[in-house]
């Protein structure tokens, strides 16, 4: 059986790393994107480890925010394979702090990171599933893409977004036998939301104090209580293994009930409750 070509975005660590590794494991030529190729020696030596072949898995420079890399690893998926099977578009981080104290500039890389770079790399890589009619896009949304926390505004807004292009991704591709895919992650032990809230800018603004030592607080507790990322690597797994995977795959424990909550409820309820619970906390 032929091997299938995968890339990933973001595989330097959290779901990303793991992901990689699971694949790798299994009948998939993984290339392994990474932001800083400092990390390249770690990744592989983990690999090794693990049992996993030179040739299963291939680490490779991917910042997505920068075109000369995304045309430097089509140029060389293009060379090596002719083809790519599944591209899983994970490469993201969460930008914290109130809307009123967070740059423009802030926010530009906020959406260039977790909105723009996907649409970046997955345009690169579409002519190949649409021509070849065979293909699946995986990409991995949050909880943050359905409700907007405070002091999480631009990270509530890329996923949002994301769900967005998502959703009409599928759509267009679907008709060429090319497959979009959005995992939608409640809390996981990545440490995404801890850092967000901890690279959040500095405010003065006293009136934002409260709001800001209770979402890192927050934000502590959710990952130490977080579950482990094996089950959104499973889950990952398990799609790409799938010949027609549906769109939308929800995991993490509490996230349907969540979602639930703030689709039912009317809004003026469902604010009455966040903004409660916070001032008790």
């Amino acid at each position: 059986m032929t091997k299938q070509i995968v890339l990933i975005t973001g595989a330097n660590s959290g779901f990303g790393r793991g992901i990689a590794m699971s694949l790798a494991q299994q009948n998939y030529v993984v290339i392994a994107g990474i932001r800083n190729m400092s990390n390249k020696a770690n990744l592989l030596e983990e690999a090794d480890k693990l049992g996993i072949s030179e040739g299963s898995l291939t680490v490779k420079k991917l910042d997505v925010t920068l075109n000369s890399d995304i045309r430097d690893i089509y140029a060389f998926i293009k060379k090596r394979f002719g083809r790519i099977d599944i591209l899983i578009n994970n490469a993201g981080y969460s930008q914290g702090g109130v809307l009123e104290s967070v740059s423009d500039t802030e926010w530009e890389k906020q959406f260039q990171t977790n909105v723009l770079g996907v649409a970046s790399v997955t345009r690169a890589f579409i002519p190949m599933m649409r021509e070849a009619r065979n293909g699946k896009v995986i990409n991995i949304g949050s909880i943050s893409g359905k409700a907007g926390f405070p002091g999480l505004a631009p990270y509530a807004a890329s996923k949002h977004a994301l769900e967005g292009l998502s959703e009409s991704l599928r759509l267009e591709l679907k008709p060429f036998n090319v497959y979009t895919s959005l995992v939608e992650a409640g809390s996981f032990k990545t440490g995404i939301w801890e850092k967000g809230i901890a690279g959040a800018p500095k405010t003065d603004i006293e009136d934002y104090r409260r709001l800001m030592a209770y979402m890192e607080s927050y934000a502590r507790q959710m990952t130490e209580r977080a579950e482990a990322p094996e089950k959104v690597i499973k889950l990952v797994t398990d799609i790409c293994r799938h010949s027609a995977p549906r769109f939308r795959y929800r995991t993490g424990k509490g996230i349907t009930g969540a979602i639930l909550i703030k689709t039912l409820l009317p809004w003026s309820l469902y604010e009455r409750f966040v903004l409660r619970y916070m001032q008790k906390s």
